[in-house]
């Protein structure tokens, strides 16, 4: 068999896993609460035990216990939100920049104000874990981690507290963990204006991931078309996936944005 052939297949192969991968995740976290997850319903072997999705928690709901089983879907998900530059697509929905002006300006840097020393002792990871952060996938391989505060997630549906972001995010060291950043939350249906009201949309794009159409119930996962179903996939219109046999999800997480306060670069701070 030439090497070229070889390196044809293997990327087959290794398109196919990503996607397998991708669409786990999706169908994993959006499970609706108290119902059965929409994965669990793929295939038999890949059943996994159901995940509650709440509106205040954008894809942060998976415990140590469903992550450590579904390490693929877990890692996919982080990664969907973990992105330190992050494009508009059909699938990602990202609010626009609004003029900039004094007043926005001036917000954002006290939000920072507030931000740094509220999670300068969370420099040393093992503060926040002893103070009820959860880390969202620890036995997968990230770019970066989601350490969660479910407590601070649900107080991310009523207020802003810019204190008490819903995530801490670290990248992973030697021995240990480094912090580099924070990602707030808002609910599923807050309105532009609502998060404007939070963080300035002329400083911060907030985004929310849309457009998913799952496969018909009962696919397995080794027989869907991955270039038609799942977060990378060509439907994007709810005909299109009624079309399909597909199941349809206009939105699934809340509204999300990250800011990195540690950042030399003022572009960069407000990460889009």
């Amino acid at each position: 068999m030439s090497s070229q052939m070889i390196g044809h297949t293997g990327g087959s192969i290794i398109s196919k896993k990503c996607a397998i991968i991708l669409l786990a995740a999706a169908a994993f976290l959006i499970a609706p609460l108290f119902a059965p997850s929409p994965l669990a319903q793929l295939s038999p072997s890949s059943q996994s035990p159901p995940a509650q999705a709440h509106d205040s928690m954008p894809g942060m709901d998976m415990g140590q216990h469903e992550s450590d089983k579904n390490p693929e879907a877990t890692k996919a998900a982080n990664d969907a939100m973990s992105d330190h530059d992050m494009d508009m697509s059909a699938h990602m929905y990202m609010t626009s920049l609004r003029p900039a002006n004094p007043a926005d300006e001036k917000r954002a840097e006290e939000i920072l104000a507030q931000l740094r020393p509220a999670i300068e002792k969370y420099k040393d990871y093992r503060v926040a874990l002893a103070e009820g952060f959860k880390i969202f996938g620890p036995n997968v391989p990230q770019p970066q981690y989601h350490f969660t505060n479910y407590a601070y997630a649900m107080e991310a549906s009523f207020k802003f507290d810019p204190a008490h972001p819903t995530s801490l995010l670290y990248k992973k060291t030697q021995d240990g963990y480094k912090l580099v950043g924070a990602m707030y939350t808002a609910r599923k249906f807050a309105s532009e204006d609502d998060l404007n009201a939070r963080v300035p949309l002329s400083v911060a794009r907030w985004h929310k991931h849309t457009n998913l159409c799952l496969p018909p119930r009962g696919a397995s996962l080794q027989n869907v078309d991955f270039k038609e179903f799942g977060l990378h996939g060509s439907i994007v219109t709810e005909e299109a996936c009624e079309q399909a046999g597909g199941r349809w999800f206009p939105q699934i997480f809340g509204w999300m944005v990250h800011v990195y306060p540690y950042e030399t670069d003022p572009s960069k701070i407000w990460a889009h």
